[in-house]
């Protein structure tokens, strides 16, 4: 792939296109309310007000005139791009090479909002979003010791480029050190327990730095893993985990202790796991951590789930359920009894479907009650109940208690153990719409899983009404989509289904600076719905698992998670490679 599709160079009189004139920038020192009136984006009058909004709100110029709407971002960098006779580059589809990145130290990336997207051999190419500040100019070629040509890039771009690259490692390790200083060499259990409980502390910057990287990439978890020479920090992002830094082992006490003390949880023992949770201001947002500690060879393991606080809902249709699955369930959560569960495992978008199912449910006229462990998400008018089982307010006791508040609809976190799963059933049968989750690997084996825990055959034939299974698939980055040819063993795979492979053409992205080289940007769900008919009942309420499972396959053909994730592979949506990662294991059960 050449770059210079990539690359736009306006036309000027004195320099061809794809000439980047370095020297330009310095042959006078231009101003850039001036450029913009010479090229009439802004008149003398708008210049003047925002140059005075400019002094009194320390904002810089161009920043002012896009929040104020008299210009576009796109429409500054270009007028840059034209006085200057350099090129504008569009970060989102330019393949910034990575090890030229690493060329330019972070602390001078982000303090000149500059970055070197590609080393040419005889030149770097230095993009900046401000490429009329000489001063910067001259302190990054004097950095960088290589002749370096300029570009001008949106600032937008440049941060969020500046972020998947660098990933604050920079600042990550420079807290680390301050900690590795704080603690000293040695760790005497009470001068540590008095440094980890100082506000402004250097392991309290250490993790709220953590905090924020990892919110700002989108991270679903933190990992905290002690090695035998050093502490490994990671982040699962779009469901893979990647690592974040590499820090000094020693350190780990400090940050376990603090995060200990932040869960109320007994800093002392290091034997046993423990499991807290608390709250963390960020500036853009409060969120909810569950922690979980774990001894190993090298120390304690920590993992840490984020749950955003009061994110928005999302809506049944916006989720990526089938049009004829969503017709049915819309129908199935609009009966007033009757139990639906969600299965899958951790971190497969269960409380988000239930969630988006709530929503659709009027709360001025039903009473809803939802219990949960924790509390994900925040919806008026609904009655929430977090369970605790320090206190032993468990969710059989806290069902219990529900069945007696008068509930139309109860939502049930999830059905650990046969006496929640046994109270649930009871209530869809005498009249409640019941919500829940389990995990379990598909929809058919659902009804399994509940006669193998205990409940009574009768209870399951006559509540159950509907099991969604999901699992979550990255999608394809939009921005450096490409198609390919299926291998042999994805061929395979398609026969598997019994899929017509006939016109597929199959896409997948390449990776650029966009996805951070992954080729993915984001995630959908794909699903499965077994509704239980009359024979499906039956066969449940005699304890025939075979005659089930064969009324329950032939109730799935074309419709299970694998036929699903095909069809999003036909739309482009994500790649074969992936919809047989999530969905290949499933065929087996039922093909």
């Amino acid at each position: 792939m050449e770059h210079d599709q990539h690359i736009s160079t306006p036309a000027a009189p004195g320099s061809s296109a794809g000439e980047i004139d370095t020297a330009s920038p310095r042959r006078q020192r231009i101003r850039l309310g001036d450029v913009l009136v010479q090229q009439r984006l802004v008149s003398e009058q708008q210049l003047d007000q925002a140059l005075e909004q400019q002094r009194s709100s320390g904002k810089r110029l161009g920043r002012v005139l896009i929040d104020n709407g008299l210009i576009t971002e796109d429409s500054l960098v270009q007028a840059l791009a034209r006085q200057l006779r350099i090129p504008f580059v569009n970060l989102k589809t330019f393949p910034v090479k990575g090890e030229a990145v690493r060329l330019l130290s972070e602390s001078h990336a982000r303090r000149h909002r500059a970055i070197v997207i590609d080393d040419k051999g005889e030149h770097l190419l230095l993009a900046m979003a401000d490429p009329l500040d000489l001063f910067a100019y001259d302190e990054l070629c004097r950095q960088l010791r290589r002749p370096a040509r300029l570009a001008v890039v949106a600032e937008s771009q440049l941060l969020g480029t500046l972020d998947r690259h660098y990933r604050r490692t920079e600042e990550i390790t420079g807290l680390a050190k301050a900690l590795e200083k704080d603690i000293g060499d040695t760790l005497d259990f009470g001068s540590l327990q008095a440094s980890v409980g100082q506000e402004g502390a250097p392991v309290v910057r250490l993790l709220q730095t953590v905090f924020e990287e990892a919110s700002q990439v989108g991270a679903s978890d933190v990992h905290l893993e002690p090695q035998e020479r050093e502490l490994l920090i990671r982040h699962r992002v779009d469901g893979v985990l990647q690592t974040q830094n590499h820090v000094d082992k020693r350190v780990a006490a400090a940050l376990t202790q603090r995060l200990k003390l932040m869960a109320n949880l007994d800093i002392s023992e290091k034997r046993l796991p423990q499991d807290g949770r608390f709250s963390l201001r960020l500036a853009e947002r409060t969120l909810d951590v569950r922690l979980s500690t774990l001894p190993s060879q090298h120390g304690e393991s920590v993992v840490m789930r984020l749950l955003g606080h009061g994110d928005t809902v999302r809506r049944l249709e916006h989720i990526g359920m089938p049009a004829a699955m969503l017709r049915r369930l819309r129908e199935i959560i609009g009966r007033t009894s009757g139990m639906v569960l969600v299965t899958g495992p951790t971190g497969s978008g269960k409380t988000t479907t239930l969630y988006a199912a709530l929503a659709e449910i009027d709360a001025e006229q039903h009473k809803i009650i939802t219990v949960e462990d924790p509390v994900e998400y925040r919806l008026p008018g609904l009655t929430q109940v977090q369970v605790n089982d320090r206190i032993e307010l468990s969710f059989a006791k806290v069902l219990r208690a529900t069945l007696r508040q008068d509930p139309d609809v109860i939502l049930v976190g999830e059905m650990r153990d046969t006496e929640t799963a046994e109270i649930g059933l009871r209530g869809a049968m005498t009249g409640h719409l019941v919500l829940s989750t389990l995990h379990t690997r598909d929809a058919v084996s659902t009804p399994f899983r509940l006669l193998d825990m205990g409940v009574p055959a009768f209870m399951v034939a006559t509540s159950l009404q509907a099991v969604i299974a999901q699992r979550l698939v990255r999608v394809n980055c939009p921005h450096c989509l490409e198609p390919h040819e299926p291998t042999p063993q994805q061929l395979a795979w398609l026969a598997s289904l019994q899929a017509d492979a006939t016109g597929l053409r199959p896409h997948r992205g390449a990776g650029c600076s966009a996805c951070n080289g992954t080729g993915y940007s984001g995630r959908v769900g794909v699903y499965e719905m077994l509704e239980m008919d009359a024979e499906m009942a039956q066969t449940a309420t005699r304890g025939d698992p075979t005659a089930f499972l064969h009324a329950a396959r032939r109730h799935m053909v074309g419709r299970t998670m694998a036929h699903h994730a095909l069809a999003l592979v036909r739309e482009h949506r994500t790649s074969l490679a992936e919809a047989m990662r999530i969905a290949g294991d499933l065929q087996a059960a039922t093909d």
